[in-house]
């Protein structure tokens, strides 16, 4: 057994021990630390995965960090609250543990929230971009060095690296609730520096319509793990180039405006969220 494998499923027996007799969630949720759930999930448990040791490196990420025993309805959830960032300084292979970790819980599915920048002159601050496919410009991915088989295998099909299954069943959703379906390709970026206009024009030329930090590892450690992903966005600020320099606002004001749309957007993705988890 590699020590990959060794170190996660050291994690899952540490967090079966939490979990009810028979406890099986077959879908999981990923949402940062400041997104507020809608009226309709029932929390019944809360783990600190800091607590959890040899996972990655408290020193560089020392926010609070939450795996969430929640329930919609007859349908059990597991849901990661808060998320491992590579800008932060924890490694690859941290953030995909726990992804791994999920897949020997049960997961089978999972619906991944990031706010994203905007890249498509067409889509609006506060609306939300449902995601079909990416662009990987991070430089690393958490596949890179010894493969475990049992894992998955070498070079994972990234072909429908968004489920077109959960997607159409998503986008249903939206349309039934005549919500405006944003399709998107997400460009994943290292971060934490904003962009230049130059990035930003060829961001857009490459054929991405969102950027953010976060998705992309999780996305493909999960097909890894044959598991289905589905990501949504909520887009907070503009990344149009030459619009860019036009904004002369201050940092503060930046960050109150980005706080809105994060907040405008969560309402809109809230009212079709519970929806969206059964639909699956």
């Amino acid at each position: 057994m590699t020590e990959q494998r060794k170190k996660i499923f050291e994690t899952v027996v540490h967090l079966k021990k939490h979990l009810p007799q028979n406890y099986r969630a077959k879908l999981a949720l990923i949402i940062e630390d400041n997104y507020k759930l809608p009226d309709g999930f029932k929390i019944y448990k809360k783990i600190n995965l800091k607590d959890i040791p040899s996972t990655y490196d408290k020193t560089a990420f020392d926010k609070l960090f939450f795996l969430l025993l929640a329930k919609v309805g007859s349908t059990n959830i597991l849901i990661l609250k808060c998320r491992l960032h590579y800008f932060d300084g924890v490694e690859m292979r941290d953030i995909a543990h726990f992804i791994y970790t999920l897949k020997y819980l049960g997961v089978e599915k999972i619906i991944s929230v990031d706010e994203v920048g905007n890249l498509n002159p067409r889509f609006k601050l506060g609306d939300v971009a449902l995601v079909y496919d990416h662009i990987n410009l991070m430089g690393d991915n958490p596949l890179i060095g010894e493969n475990d088989a049992e894992l998955g295998i070498r070079f994972p099909d990234m072909s429908n690296a968004y489920d077109t299954g959960l997607f159409e069943k998503a986008s249903k959703v939206f349309l039934d609730n005549k919500i405006k379906i944003n399709e998107s390709v997400y460009l994943g970026i290292i971060g934490p520096e904003s962009e230049t206009e130059a990035e930003a024009r060829f961001y857009r030329d490459i054929g991405s319509d969102v950027l953010g930090y976060s998705i992309i590892p999780e996305n493909i450690t999960a097909v890894h793990a044959k598991m289905k992903f589905l990501a949504i966005g909520l887009i907070t600020r503009d990344l149009i180039a030459d619009k860019m320099k036009e904004d002369k606002s201050s940092e503060k004001e930046k960050e109150i405006k980005r706080n809105k749309y994060f907040k405008k957007a969560v309402g809109t993705l809230n009212k079709i969220l519970i929806k969206i988890i059964k639909s699956l």
